[in-house]
């Protein structure tokens, strides 16, 4: 239901401002459930059987579907994509459908073009159809004030424009993004009723038919005008009316066991590197984007769509209604792209396209069509927000279809590398001219993008000579470098020198947090002296500060143009939740967040593990190891501090481990800790270590104390850890002035997303103090660990052995 996803689509084809980002769920910028309009950054068989497998094309399209094939291939391998499936229509005949990786990654279960997926926004379409089935049978009036058909729809409209069918179908309704109840982040599932009641509680955000405003609770009321005209439950309607009379045997708006048997297994990700399955649950708010299909059954329904509404069991709409549907609607009379009545249309390469994306808890889709070629594709990928991906194989694919009918030789598919890890940490740092800007940041030999402004952060890779955006969020926006200045879109950029930021200003450090839930987060951070927002994963907005507890959206971008987020906090100031829209997201409760340490639970006792642990031996390795020789870190520089948390009850199991506060390493790994703390002192800071050298035994207690959930923050006994081999330190800074630790992000042994080293919330300047640990650390040999910023790795750790030596016995012979 992103329709951000849409709006990367659209903005992917015209390739827009970078530094502008998508819209909302289903309009034009990438978004849930679709695409919605807004600059984005950032982008057969009624003559043959069902297709139960994959299929293999005619002749015809041969050497073009290997092409493509050996393409997908490589995007489903090179994005991560768990699942993808794809099916190609010429008129009336489905060409080729196929699917790659599996429907469930755990079973290995292969995807097949009859997997079931979530098409998130695309369900807009099938919403739209049958209105206008309504309308061609005069039934209902697509411009009539929609209160005639809902008399309780009461949004508060201070404009003396009243909504209708026709605004409400083209986003130019005015309405919010999401309804209150019912939306996006709703796991609980309430009725289409109470869900258009909710918007009874909201204000327009614009006059309707004066902008588009993508928006998932317009559908929604479209779908619930539907459901009170007929007198029948909306899903049950839609497969008697839409769905059956297209031909689609494998799709359905309710959560039909058959098909959810099939269901691929999608995954959740984000910018700190947390994956986690997507979660399942059915939203209120359904006529906008909780359709599950194939994209056999998508092709099916193109071919309908190239068949003049003609359907296998006879017309389901007429020819000049479809034309009506792909007409941009309070448009000029000479516009070729926009929101028709459902369709989102555009040009590929000179050709009107049609079609829509869709975005919801881990799926992304495409269906697109050139109806003056009757060519069209479906693709769907089973990872959250990759709709830059399926977009791009969609297009990729129409040119090549269009290439064979045309008789032409097969376009080239670009195919970027990865950049040298030399050349991605020269190019990082900052390239802004004013308020605009991209930064580049340099991640284990990797260069992603980030524009100042707010909105996606993109992994570049090289195209001949030339930065390029491509992966699962943005791909083909080019950024030329050149004597130290960047270009993009005719702009160019100066490279800045970047300085130590100022402390968040302290009106916001009680709004400064998350909000929501597990499945969805809302991050509330500081970046550039403005307060930001990171909403659904992905999002980097900007806020302008209205009032103490009001700020606003950017106007003129996002998902949420035009809205305002509302802050409610405590008596002391702390935030206890927020309005995003009318959206109310509660503040989420996070041990460690007031400085104190963070702590668990043991699932089982303390005492026992320990008697059986040290019972046990470490696991036997193969091959030869260097042999060991742990140094007391201090040894080589007492100015280093110490602040050993396990030989403490101040730790993440209220336990001490150790009977004496030392830091050992092998002598290699902790001389390189003595340069990084020298090198550190030019700078006022010096390095506070936490552990280094762990025995074994201790390894194992930590790991059957952890709750499985938690048990990435902790090491693997059957493996060992980096810390048994005395080649891994948990440290921090501290301020050589004061003495005192410098404050990060997440504290020492948090097991929470904050803890990650890429994750993007808290203030500046404590980013800013985590990365100049990273980047000193790296620069001696380290490598950070993917889920504790403190934690690193000396190179050459897989030459030491695992080691079960208490600190007693350490040099003992």
């Amino acid at each position: 239901m992103k329709t951000q996803a849409e709006n990367v689509r659209m903005k992917n084809r015209t390739k827009p401002d970078i530094f502008e980002t998508r819209s909302s769920p289903a309009g034009f910028t990438l978004s849930r459930f679709g695409y919605a309009l807004t600059p984005a950054i950032v982008l057969a068989l009624w003559i043959a059987p069902a297709f139960a497998q994959n299929a293999t094309a005619p002749q015809r399209y041969a050497a073009a579907v290997e092409a493509l094939d050996h393409f997908i291939a490589r995007e489903v391998a090179d994005k991560r994509l768990p699942a993808l499936s794809i099916a190609l229509v010429d008129d009336q005949t489905i060409v080729w459908a196929k699917g790659y990786g599996f429907n469930d990654t755990q079973k290995k279960v292969p995807a097949t073009a009859e997997t079931i997926y979530r098409i998130g926004s695309v369900s807009k379409l099938y919403t739209d159809i049958a209105i206008m089935q309504l309308v061609e049978r005069g039934a209902l009036d697509l411009d009539a004030p929609v209160t005639k058909y809902l008399r309780d729809f009461k949004p508060i409209n201070p404009f003396n424009t009243p909504i209708t069918l026709r605004q409400l179908m083209a986003h130019r309704s005015g309405l919010v993004r999401e309804p209150p109840v019912g939306h996006y982040f709703d796991p609980t599932n309430p009725s289409l009723a109470k869900t258009v009641e909710s918007l009874n509680k909201t204000e327009l955000v614009y006059e309707p038919e004066k902008k588009i405003k993508y928006s998932n609770a317009a559908i929604a009321t479209v779908g619930y005008a539907l459901e009170k005209t007929q007198g029948e439950p909306f899903a049950k309607y839609l497969q008697k009316r839409v769905l059956d009379p297209l031909g689609l045997k494998r799709s359905s708006f309710e959560q039909d066991p058959v098909l959810m048997k099939d269901l691929a297994a999608a995954t959740m990700w984000t910018y700190h590197g947390r994956e986690f399955d997507a979660p399942t649950f059915p939203l209120g708010m359904a006529p906008a984007g909780c359709m599950y299909s194939t994209v056999t059954d998508q092709a099916r329904f193109l071919r309908v769509l190239f068949a003049g509404g003609s359907g296998p069991g006879g017309q389901v709409l007429k020819p000049e209604t479809l034309e009506q549907m792909w007409t941009p609607q309070f448009a000029p009379k000479d516009a070729k792209d926009g929101f028709g009545i459902g369709f989102m249309l555009s040009e590929l390469d000179g050709r009107k396209r049609i079609g829509h994306g869709g975005a919801i808890y881990g799926f992304s889709f495409e269906l697109a069509g050139l109806p003056g070629d009757k060519l069209g594709v479906a693709v769907c990928a089973a990872r959250d927000v990759s709709n830059s991906v399926t977009t791009r194989i969609a297009d990729e694919s129409l040119r090549h279809l269009l290439a064979v009918r045309q008789g032409k030789s097969l376009p080239a598919i670009e195919e970027p590398k990865p950049l040298p890890p030399d050349l991605a940490t020269k190019l990082a740092g900052r390239y802004s001219d004013g308020a605009k800007g991209v930064d580049l940041i340099e991640r284990t030999g990797k260069l992603f993008a980030l524009p100042v402004r707010g909105g996606f952060r993109m992994e570049t890779r090289l195209l001949g000579d030339t930065l390029v955006t491509d992966d699962a969020l943005d791909v083909g926006h080019k950024l030329p470098i050149k004597d130290g200045k960047l270009t993009l879109n005719d702009q160019t950029y100066s490279r800045t020198i970047p300085t130590k930021p100022e402390p968040a200003p302290a009106q916001w450090t009680g709004l400064i947090g998350e909000y929501g839930w597990d499945h969805n987060t809302l991050y509330i951070l500081e970046k550039d002296g403005k307060l930001h927002a990171l909403i659904e994963w992905f999002f980097l907005y900007p806020l302008k500060e209205l009032s103490e507890n009001v700020f606003a959206f950017p106007t003129d971008f996002g998902l949420y143009h035009g809205e305002k987020l509302t802050f409610s906090r405590d008596k002391n100031g702390k935030a206890t939740q927020v309005l995003a829209g009318p959206v109310l997201f509660e503040r989420r409760k996070l041990d460690g967040e007031d400085g104190s340490t963070f702590r668990i639970q043991p699932i089982r006792p303390l005492a026992d593990l320990c008697k059986e642990a040290l019972a046990v031996q470490p696991p036997k390795e193969a091959g030869e190891f260097r042999k060991s020789d742990l140094v007391d870190v201090t040894s080589l520089d007492d100015s280093i501090k110490l602040d050993i948390r396990y030989a403490t009850a101040n730790n993440f199991l209220s336990t001490p481990f150790y009977t004496s506060a030392r830091a050992f390493m092998q002598r290699p790994a902790a001389e390189a800790v003595t340069r990084v703390h020298k090198k550190l002192a030019d700078q006022g800071y010096g390095l506070l270590i936490h552990d280094g050298y762990r025995p074994w035994y201790v390894t194992k207690m930590f790991w059957e104390a952890t709750p499985e959930k938690n048990r990435i923050f902790v090491a693997d006994p059957s493996k060992g850890s980096r810390h048994n081999r005395g080649m891994a330190v948990d440290l921090t800074l501290f301020d050589k002035k004061t003495g005192k630790p410098i404050e990060m992000v997440g504290g020492y042994d948090e097991m929470s997303d904050r803890s990650y080293p890429d994750y993007m919330g808290g203030t500046s300047l404590q980013r800013w103090h985590r990365d100049l640990l990273r980047r000193a650390m790296e620069a001696e040999g380290f490598t950070v660990y993917e889920a504790e910023w403190w934690h690193f790795d000396f190179k050459g750790w897989q030459q030491h052995g695992i080691q079960n030596l208490r600190f007693e016995e350490i040099g003992k012979p």
